[in-house]
């Protein structure tokens, strides 16, 4: 089983318009009881999940009005939000939801992160920036996180993940690419961060 396909991923309007959580980052906190947030689990030595440079992209259109450039040959599951791509223990994740304007970093720092770290597992934000694409302005937020425990092994990988949110006419469309801690997909991200387009 896929060690990050049964993680819950709830709407991406949930987590923007989020202005405040009950417990701290990096802390769950139960009535009078402060439970210790779960540790990073250690990078692999030998990590997998490198994206060949072999690897064929195709395209993939959404019918929510958005299109981009996917890996060819990898599992795809639709969702009613999106789709998702997956292969092992990489995958990428589109996904669609109303809002009433563009994210800005100063907003996905106090809300959308904090919400991450809500949602995952040992989650550490390492950068939430602007930056320009050929769709657009968006926000790139870059994190590692640890996947779902494996069922049989209780094994957990450390993943390296990169969010883009791109915003247009009411519609917010959330990218998410990781893969295992260390693996070098970098040029694979950009090719596939720069490939949106709005339809």
């Amino acid at each position: 089983m896929n060690a990050r396909l049964s993680i819950s991923r709830r709407p991406l309007g949930m987590l923007l318009t989020c202005l405040a959580l009950a417990a701290a980052p990096g802390r769950i906190l139960w009535p009078g009881v402060a439970v210790a947030a779960e540790q990073p689990a250690p990078a692999e030595k030998n990590p997998p999940g490198d994206i060949p440079d072999t690897q064929v992209f195709i395209g993939y259109s959404s019918p929510q009005g958005f299109s981009l450039k996917v890996p060819e040959g990898w599992a795809r599951s639709d969702r009613p939000d999106g789709a998702s791509f997956i292969d092992k223990l990489d995958g990428v994740v589109v996904s669609v939801a109303p809002a009433g304007e563009a994210p800005t970093v100063e907003g996905v720092r106090a809300a959308y992160t904090r919400r991450l770290q809500e949602e995952e597992h040992a989650v550490r934000i390492t950068t939430v920036k602007a930056v320009k694409l050929p769709a657009g302005s968006a926000i790139r937020v870059v994190y590692t996180s640890n996947s779902v425990p494996n069922d049989v092994t209780g094994k957990q990988v450390r993943l390296e993940n990169e969010r883009f949110l791109y915003f247009k006419d009411g519609k917010l469309v959330t990218l998410e690419l990781y893969a295992p801690k260390g693996a070098d997909n970098v040029d694979q991200w950009q090719l596939m961060s720069q490939s949106f387009r709005w339809n």
